[in-house]
This record gives C-alpha cells, sequence and structure tokens, in this order.
C-alpha cells in the first residue's frame, strides 16, 4: 500500500431525515439520507402514503386525457369507415 493516497479512515455519522443518528467508521464525516431502518414502511410495517405536491392527482388527470384522445380516435376511426 502506498502511503499517504488514502483517504482518513474517521468515526461518522449517518443521520436520517427522521432524526435517527447511527454511529460508523466511514471516508466522510457526516453523511445525510432520507429514510432509514428506522423510517423505511418495509422495515416499520406500516404504509405511509405521501402525495407531494398533488402528483398522483396530475398523472390521473393524464391518464383521463389520454383515454378520452384515445376513445375519441377509436371513434373518429370507426366514422370513417
Amino acid at each position: 500500500m502506498k502511503a499517504d493516497i488514502h483517504p482518513k479512515y474517521v468515526d461518522s455519522e449517518i443521520r436520517c431525515a427522521c432524526g435517527n443518528v447511527i454511529k460508523t467508521r466511514s471516508t466522510k464525516p457526516v453523511i445525510i439520507v432520507g429514510i432509514c431502518n428506522e423510517c423505511h414502511p418495509f422495515y416499520t410495517g406500516q404504509q405511509k402514503f405521501v402525495d407531494t405536491a398533488g402528483r398522483v392527482d396530475k398523472f390521473q388527470q393524464r391518464m383521463a386525457k389520454t383515454k378520452a384522445a384515445q376513445e375519441a380516435a377509436a371513434a373518429g376511426r370507426k366514422k370513417k369507415k
């Protein structure tokens, strides 16, 4: 191993958005994550439905428009025949 080319391996903290802090060792002193084993639905067994900025509603509106356009196109093809 060459000397003085490797990063320093230090004590570090992994901080989650939920407030959980995990102590470990890494080359970075602080690692910030959005989800951890304390708040992830797979580990907690609780489902969380989070609709940020109405994304589900926007998706459903786009699907309704697409379906209406497809039906109108199909009806237009039937009239031409």
